[in-house]
């Protein structure tokens, strides 16, 4: 029950009333029966729009039915009958819940956004009527109060001290009037995030580079140009060429495009999204954002709500999240300013009469790249075809913890281009379902994720429930009869939204509110982001990296200059990831509500800080999903974070040995399985032995 909720707010996406309830409908809607589908996935075959409405509806009526049972029981408060009844409730709702939302990410459309927007405020409303009622706060504080003599066992404890904490955190404990302010922030928060991502979608979706001759493709390999040709074939200009703010059509770009004009004109409608001061601006959503969250930490006693969310962290405090990015932004700076000048020697020796700019970064890392390691990208894509990069990512799972995957055409589909696989252990025991849907599309929001139909929970009871689970992408798409070829970074991204899965889908976990990926946001990215050191390993690529038209493995050589380019351009990449990293810090340890001029208040903190005028921040304010309508506001530091842990987690594999199963057990059975029961750091301890050391991680970024 709270864990959906929690869910819908980061999502930013709410539920209401139906028009009608007859009982007609229930019958011939599919949420209100079992699903009669393989291992009960969702039958997108029957699932109708005007399906959703009625099944929220009746969801809310239920979950608020089974809250009160608990809330107004006469019984005395214990551990059954409130804590673990309370993680039982809201089945209907969940259900419900994760296909909408799901669907809201991945294949929105007029009709989901308009539902979405009408029907936020009464989610919030719902959510509030949970975490604000006396009752049932008072059942839970009463077992809490005597936690100790309870003799609970790890889970349960944690689950426990969870769920009060829950209540604090959610306003059980202020006073009345306090209440009703905090509600009122809630339910405009829910609406302010909604609309940040429905205008950044807009905006995305609104910006075409229409081509119409041919000599400003000068520089681009073929393969961009035909997937230039299909997408302007696609918007109705046969015989033109078609590029978008989807990275897969826009990072080639302005690698390759020589036009230097036509690169400033996409990178710039790139940076400037929802910065246009037009109907789907975002400064003033995003000032209203940022100032209510200020007032609704300050309604907790917090002076920030940086403070108020990393008091739940590993980090704790916003000084130690300062700590760590202020010491990397110190080694990684100087090493951004050295490519920025290698580049300017290029553009000087070819005769250029222009100051290296930010959209120039991308082409003349290229060139530098070929320069000294004799290294194109456009060598290394046909190694990298998406479906050979798949298995390998499944190959490495089933080296480590003996996995299978086997394709399922019996499970029914959102949308023609999702595949849909089995995951079975070695002996057969079914684990999950896994939807991959990986290419852009006008329906889908930007960037990559994984994403839960159903999570995992009852491990070892009688109500067992198996998870199932989505990775979604967007990824370069085939053109013509070419199948889909990955970047090296799309690689590491299929691989990093893989071991998000391998989180969810190899969680061993009694209660479903702490099960897979239900940790804190910094100790969240160490699972996904530990696999991504396997992709480019000689060992790794020699199992996957297969030439796509003779199937001949990547070379020897080719691996070696892959390997001696592994720390290129690492200053430019940790420098716009730490500019967005410490300007999400800054907005969010405000500590007094102000009318924020957004752009200046970008500008003057990135100058502050010393980042250079040719490199931005990797995400500007005004399309900062992540931290405006995603879940890491305050904590988009977690990838860095995340960063020594994995770096320093997969140390232990290069010392046992790269697919080590003893090495693999116990970082499944100490971290993979264990979700939020436990304390992070103790359970990387149990894994490692040690805490992690910041080493590992500047040594693989070339930083030290």
């Amino acid at each position: 029950m709270k864990k959906t909720f929690l869910y819908v707010l980061v999502a930013g996406i709410g539920l209401t009333a139906c028009n009608s309830n007859k009982s007609e409908q229930k019958t011939e809607n599919p949420f209100f029966a079992d699903y009669n589908t393989p291992h009960q996935t969702a039958p997108f075959d029957l699932i109708k729009f005007e399906h959703f409405e009625p099944a929220f509806m009746e969801g809310m009526k239920q979950g608020r039915a089974e809250i009160d049972a608990i809330a107004n029981n006469t019984e005395a408060p214990t551990f059954e009958n409130t804590i673990e009844a309370m993680d039982k409730a809201g089945q209907l709702l969940t259900k419900v819940s994760n296909v909408f939302f799901n669907l809201s990410g991945s294949d929105t459309n007029d009709s989901i956004q308009a539902l979405s927007k009408r029907l936020a405020p009464e989610l919030t409303k719902y959510g509030a009527d949970i975490d604000l009622n006396e009752n049932l706060f008072k059942r839970v504080k009463a077992v809490y109060e005597q936690k100790d003599a309870l003799n609970l066992d790890v889970e349960a404890n944690t689950l426990l001290e969870k769920t009060y904490k829950g209540f604090v955190r959610g306003g059980a404990d202020l006073d009345a009037g306090k209440k009703a302010k905090l509600r009122a922030i809630d339910e405009k928060l829910s609406l302010l995030t909604l609309q940040f991502g429905e205008n950044q979608l807009a905006e995305n979706n609104a910006f075409v580079l229409l081509i119409d001759n041919e000599d400003d493709l000068a520089g681009l390999p073929e393969s961009v140009k035909a997937a230039a040709a299909e997408t302007a074939t696609a918007k109705g200009e046969e015989g033109k060429w078609a590029f978008t703010l989807d990275k897969p059509s826009m990072l080639p770009f302005l690698q390759y495009a020589d036009n230097r004009e036509l690169r400033k004109k996409i990178y710039m409608g790139y940076v400037n999204r929802c910065n246009n001061d037009n109907e789907f601006d975002n400064k003033k959503v995003l000032s209203e954002i940022a100032n209510l969250r200020v007032e609704r930490a300050q309604l907790f006693g917090f002076k920030s709500h940086a403070d108020y969310i990393l008091a739940e962290n590993m980090a704790k405090t916003p000084e130690k999240v300062f700590e760590l990015l202020n010491k990397l932004w110190d080694a990684a700076l100087p090493n951004a300013k050295l490519e920025a000048a290698e580049m300017q020697k290029v553009i000087d020796k070819e005769g250029g009469k222009f100051k290296l700019a930010s959209y120039d970064w991308w082409y003349y890392a290229e060139k530098v790249k070929k320069a000294k390691y004799n290294l194109d990208e456009s060598e290394l894509r046909p190694y990298f075809e998406i479906n050979n990069v798949r298995d390998g990512a499944f190959e490495l799972a089933h080296r480590l913890y003996g996995i299978n995957f086997i394709e399922r055409n019996d499970i029914s589909k959102y949308n023609k281009d999702v595949q849909t696989w089995e995951l079975q252990e070695a002996d057969g025991t079914h684990i999950g379902i896994f939807y991959l849907d990986y290419f852009p599309r006008a329906s889908k929001r930007g960037g990559a994720w994984m994403n839960s139909f159903r999570k995992q929970s009852g491990w070892q009871t009688e109500n067992a429930i198996t998870p199932i689970i989505c990775n979604v992408c967007n990824f370069t798409k085939p053109v013509g009869d070419q199948p889909a070829l990955l970047s090296v970074d799309e690689v590491e991204t299929l691989f990093h939204e893989f071991g998000h899965a391998l989180h969810g889908f190899l969680s061993r976990c009694k209660y479903n509110t702490l099960s897979g990926t239900a940790v804190s946001r910094d100790f969240v990215e160490l699972p996904s982001q530990v696999m991504e050191n396997w992709c480019l390993e000689p060992e790794m690529l020699a199992l996957y990296a297969k030439h796509y038209q003779t199937g001949e493995v990547i070379p020897v050589e080719l691996v070696k200059k892959v390997q001696d380019a592994g720390k290129f351009n690492q200053g430019f990449a940790t420098v716009e990831y730490l500019a967005a990293s410490l300007l999400d810090m800054k907005y969010h340890t405000l500590s007094e509500v102000q009318d924020i001029d957004v752009t200046k208040f970008e500008d003057d903190y990135l100058k502050s800080i010393g980042l250079i005028p040719e490199i931005y921040s990797r995400y500007r304010s005004t399309y900062f999903a992540h931290i405006f309508s995603g879940g890491y506001s305050s904590g988009y530091y977690a990838y860095i974070w995340a960063g020594v842990l994995d770096s320093d987690a997969f140390q232990a594999f290069k010392e046992t040995g790269l697919f080590n199963k003893e090495t693999a057990a116990a970082f499944r059975n100490n971290v993979l399985a264990k979700g939020g029961t436990e304390d992070p750091m103790k359970l990387y301890k149990r894994f490692r032995g040690a805490e992690p050391n910041i080493d590992a991680l500047l040594i693989k970024r070339g930083l030290k």
